[in-house]
């Protein structure tokens, strides 16, 4: 706005007074022309201005709070710390019904709630709450994909139950998938949107390298310079991508790159090279990356989520660890370093480099960094409070998160960020249709 008023300012002066040409009615004119505008470039912030709704029942949505779609006031969201939130979360497990057992777990009998009642503040602002008309408002008509491991499925069932208290999703996935426990597609009629998820741990192609067969922790092969065809032959048409991995890369993994063994982690093998999970992690993204960019249909804007940390205690996930906790860390008590800074790093580099690529195909990519807050709940994940989709398995899930819980906080930065992107593209329009007048 400033910047087209400077240059509406100095081509009217060039014009009108440094000529010293144009007649009386000219500069009476553009005088009045100059006082419509800035009258209109005042009135676009007051006309877009939007207030957080609380998050005890659905907002309801007005044509103030459309206008205000690209009103959000910027600051570092991802940096701050947990805040007691005596109201408790937006949903619970009687008004949703789309829990599934895994995340359900006041069903499974979890008999502390305070997990429920913390809400993430940031240093420097205050987070919107989620709007669930608002969110359905942007992605009206449009398709948005989580891609990503079953911790990127926790994230899209989090969305369904925020959405499910303005209206109504229909599972449309027989349609699109043999494998409708791992490739979900909801779809909601009253706003043309389809939110799916589109399983794939790794993000590029593996498969099962151990002669016993597969198991929770058996051996993987992975070809890290080609995606996984499950997801990126069906990517091209969503406009928004929610991409993450993570826990997967700690199993034992062999790493293939144009067709040969180029090293393993954690396989002990004679004669192959040992290499960290880090460089399998950093590849994997780097194709992933790549692979949207050389899309020719593709034009949507990607998210990269963050690493999910775990919480194991007194052992491993595999050696009767558990996650015991009922409160938040403080920033105190917890910092962001060892393996989970080196999985965050590492993300974050590959982002950077593909954003940058990104600009010149006119792609976006964004950063939505939920590790920092997320490494302080160890109270918001299951335990042994959400029963196992491995039916043989009696782990303690330290994993994932319990809905409601912590990880709705995912999505109110996903609607921040989508809402900041919304009032860009506004801006941008805005000026070129400004330009184009003058």
């Amino acid at each position: 706005m400033r910047s087209y008023l400077f240059h509406f300012t100095m081509k009217f002066n060039d014009d009108e007074f440094s000529k010293g040409k144009n007649s009386q009615h000219g500069t009476s004119k553009k005088l009045l022309l100059l006082a419509f505008s800035l009258l209109f470039l005042t009135i676009i912030p007051l006309y877009l201005f939007s207030t957080s709704h609380s998050p005890l029942s659905s907002p309801k949505i007005d044509v103030g709070d459309l206008r205000s779609i690209g009103m959000v006031k910027e600051c570092d969201i991802f940096s701050g710390k947990w805040i007691p939130h005596p109201k408790g979360p937006y949903y619970t497990d009687a008004t949703c019904s789309l829990i599934i057992d895994q995340h359900n777990c006041v069903k499974s009998g979890r008999p502390d709630t305070e997990f429920m009642k913390w809400r993430w503040r940031p240093d420097e602002c205050e987070l919107p709450f989620f709007n669930a008309k608002l969110f359905l408002e942007l992605v009206k008509g449009k398709k948005m994909a989580f891609v990503g491991d079953s911790v990127g499925r926790n994230q899209m069932q989090s969305l369904l139950c925020l959405l499910a208290s303005v209206t109504h999703s229909e599972d449309i996935s027989h349609r699109y998938a043999v494998d409708t426990a791992y490739f979900k597609r909801w779809f909601y009629a009253d706003y043309r949107f389809t939110l799916a998820t589109l399983w794939s741990p790794f993000l590029v192609k593996s498969r099962d390298a151990d002669p016993s067969g597969h198991s929770l922790n058996s051996l993987m092969g992975l070809d890290l310079d080609q995606a996984d065809e499950a997801w990126a032959s069906e990517i091209g048409n969503f406009d928004y991508v929610i991409i993450s991995a993570g826990h997967w890369f700690f199993r034992p993994l062999i790493y293939y790159m144009n067709g040969q063994v180029v090293g393993c982690h954690n396989c002990y093998m004679d004669n192959v090279t040992a290499i960290t999970k880090y460089f399998g992690y950093r590849m994997a993204f780097r194709t992933a990356f790549k692979t949207l960019q050389s899309l020719e249909n593709y034009k949507g804007i990607t998210f990269l989520r963050t690493f999910s940390p775990s919480h194991f205690e007194n052992g491993a996930w595999n050696e009767g660890g558990n996650c015991i906790r009922t409160m938040p860390f403080t920033t105190e008590e917890k910092k962001l370093d060892g393996y989970e800074l080196e999985f965050y790093l590492t993300q974050v580099e590959e982002l950077r480099k593909a954003q940058k690529e990104g600009r010149k195909s006119g792609l976006k990519f964004e950063l939505l960094a939920t590790t920092e807050a997320m490494l302080l709940r160890p109270d918001g994940h299951p335990n042994h409070y959400g029963r196992s989709p491995h039916s043989n398995v009696t782990v303690a899930d330290c994993v994932h998160w319990c809905l409601p819980g912590p990880i709705d906080t995912w999505n109110e930065f996903l609607l921040y960020m989508m809402r900041r992107e919304a009032r860009g593209s506004f801006n941008e329009k805005l000026q070129k249709n400004i330009s184009r007048k003058i």
